[in-house]
């Protein structure tokens, strides 16, 4: 059998599973509501509906300029410039957004922790899932049956019938290393992603809004160096430059760690009634019960 059967599901099943395990994880130990998490789960998606877009739009523009005529080198360069700052800016200014009028009650470490658990874990499992339905069509297409079956649907046009048997014929080729970078690549981007939360969740605690702009700029420096390694230096080293970032950010993590607001507990108000004493004739017989025993 061949090993990537297995390899490739289980590079889908565990982009799914780590953030999953994360957030169960962190939130029984802090003793944490799920919300903040899934509050974070939907930042990235919020981030990504116009991030986008845009990154489309602003491809389509400047193709029709002077950018095309660029030494290869040159683009390379622009490309990384602006896609990290373009990611830093959409997904940090979504953070900070939905800190600022949503998450209100994001504003201690392990919360912020948690906020960018679920940032970063949305991110993986949204691949995971896609990682999986790739499977699913690799799969398939492995016997000539299940392919005659994507022809003859119209999900694979005639005249890339070829082209299509060619790339699967590399998907089932590669190493079995390869197949599982995208799951390393998600859980070295986690991190990553809940220091650049607690980054901006600086801003809130400390009230200093330059931490944003650092987010931003770290968010940066991290896609475009990968955009420019993965050219030069290929994907195994493009990994390790990104693990050092991992680690960097772990750092910065504990860094930022602060005590956790104490919870102030006001003692019940108990109601007292007026108190009226009832009068007791003095006689013999009363006396003689309040007398000690």
């Amino acid at each position: 059998m061949n090993i990537l059967i297995v390899t490739y599901f289980l590079n889908g099943f565990l982009m799914i599973a780590m953030p999953v395990g994360l957030a169960i994880f962190l939130i029984r130990r802090w003793k944490l509501s799920g919300d903040i998490w899934w509050i974070g789960f939907v930042t990235f998606v919020i981030s990504q509906v116009g991030h986008i877009p845009f990154n489309a739009g602003a491809g389509l523009v400047l193709n029709r300029t002077g950018l095309v005529y660029w030494s290869p080198v040159a683009q390379l360069l622009f490309n990384a410039v602006f896609l990290g700052l373009s990611a830093g800016l959409f997904e940090e200014g979504a953070r900070y957004f939905v800190l600022r009028f949503w998450a209100k009650e994001a504003r201690s470490w392990r919360t912020g922790t948690l906020f960018g658990a679920g940032h970063g874990g949305s991110e993986a499992i949204i691949l995971g899932l896609l990682a999986l339905v790739n499977y699913g069509a690799w799969m398939v297409m492995r016997s000539p049956q299940g392919f005659d079956w994507f022809l003859s649907s119209g999900l694979i046009p005639g005249t890339q019938a070829q082209d299509v048997q060619q790339q699967l014929a590399a998907v089932w080729s590669l190493p079995w290393v390869y197949s599982l970078l995208p799951a390393l690549e998600r859980l070295l981007a986690i991190p990553i992603q809940i220091c650049l939360a607690l980054l901006v969740l600086q801003g809130f605690i400390r009230k200093q809004w330059f931490w944003f702009w650092v987010s931003v700029l770290f968010h940066a420096i991290v896609d475009g160096t990968a955009v420019l390694l993965s050219r030069y230096l290929g994907v195994y080293w493009t990994e390790a430059v990104v693990a050092g970032f991992s680690i960097f950010s772990l750092v910065v993590i504990f860094l930022l760690r602060q005590p956790e607001p104490e919870m102030v507990l006001e003692p019940a108000a108990i109601p007292i009634k007026d108190f009226k004493p009832t009068p007791v004739d003095e006689t013999d017989e009363n006396l003689d019960k309040t007398r000690y025993q």
